[in-house]
């Protein structure tokens, strides 16, 4: 069995992936739908909508099996996304890469895969729109087609999902894409009986720099917060541009020092930040934390609660100025 081949842009890739915060998240029925069109139009017995994360495939649709996902070792798609075109495998027991593969030799006994890498913008190849047969077959030219119109149709339902959740300046999620992650998170955490953390940013200051400075520079600056906090943060949290100057991140089953690290690590890459600009586009912020045990409250309540000490701090700093 052959090791998938990495792609030469994977840091990108993965970054590009979870960035779409699609991973783990529950069944939309406009993958579904595009999966059981898959089935039906090819007569296969599997169609998946298929990505490739570090160490794993995950399944955002399928039909035909029950597993969720399969170690990237022996990933089909894992090879596919290296593709520029449909990547055909009329019998993998004749495939020097697959004849050994666990899922040719055993369950789901697969012989014939067909896969149309799905791209992002940034070109990253994130997964594949796929094909599985327990018999061997190949594809005709109208089929080739179809597949590609398909995996089309799956690379706009993930562009809405960019576009409906994602904050364009600063390619972080909204509103909107922060309240259904959060609340999936917070639910995990209950399910889990695990502590969440929500913490509230401001930009201090942030006015003057729209008002002295332009709102280009406005732009920068807060371009420039989001990328602190990409740096800061585990690739697990839920972080967001709430509008304006606010930002948020959602942490889970993290402990107090540990939250305490993570604002000093924000300090630290802001600091570093503004050692580049002028002082007057330096960045300053206030904050609110507050954590709900096991998740009990959902993320609504959280932002109340977290914005309003965000503020009394805010004041208090102001205060001791």
């Amino acid at each position: 069995m052959h090791v998938p081949p990495i792609p030469a842009n994977e840091a990108s890739r993965i970054l590009a992936l979870h960035a779409l915060k699609i991973l783990d998240s529950e069944p939309e029925e406009r993958f579904d739908r595009l999966t059981r069109m898959a089935r039906r139009m090819f007569d296969v017995p599997i169609a998946l909508v298929s990505l490739v994360d570090v160490d794993r495939q995950w399944f955002k649709s399928k039909q035909g099996i029950d597993a969720s996902e399969t170690p990237r070792s022996i990933s089909f798609c894992s090879h596919a996304i290296v593709e520029d075109h449909i990547m055909e495998i009329p019998d993998a027991r004749e495939d020097i890469r697959f004849f050994d593969n666990p899922v040719v030799t055993g369950d789901p006994h697969v012989r014939f895969y067909a896969g149309c890498p799905i791209k992002i913008s940034g070109g990253h190849a994130v997964g594949t729109l796929c094909l599985v047969d327990r018999e061997p077959r190949s594809l005709s030219p109208k089929d080739r087609e179809l597949l590609q119109d398909l995996a089309a149709m799956a690379e706009d339902e993930i562009a809405a999902i960019q576009s409906a959740t994602i904050d364009h300046l600063t390619q972080m999620s909204n509103r909107r894409g922060f309240e259904v992650l959060g609340n999936h998170v917070l639910a995990t955490c209950a399910r889990l009986s695990l502590p969440a953390t929500l913490l509230f940013f401001d930009l201090d200051g942030f006015k003057q720099i729209n008002d002295q400075h332009g709102h280009s520079e406005g732009d920068r600056a807060l371009q420039r917060f989001a990328e602190a906090m990409s740096l800061t943060f585990r690739t697990s949290d839920v972080y967001a541009r709430l509008g304006g100057d606010e930002f948020v991140v959602l942490l889970s089953n993290t402990s107090e020092p540990e939250i305490h690290a993570a604002l000093e690590r924000l300090q630290h890459a802001i600091d570093a930040s503004n050692a580049n600009v002028v002082p007057g586009l330096h960045l300053r912020f206030s904050a609110g934390a507050v954590t709900s045990e096991a998740g009990s409250e959902d993320i609504a309540a959280l932002l109340r609660k977290a914005d309003q000490r965000m503020y009394e701090n805010k004041r208090l700093r102001r205060t001791a100025v």
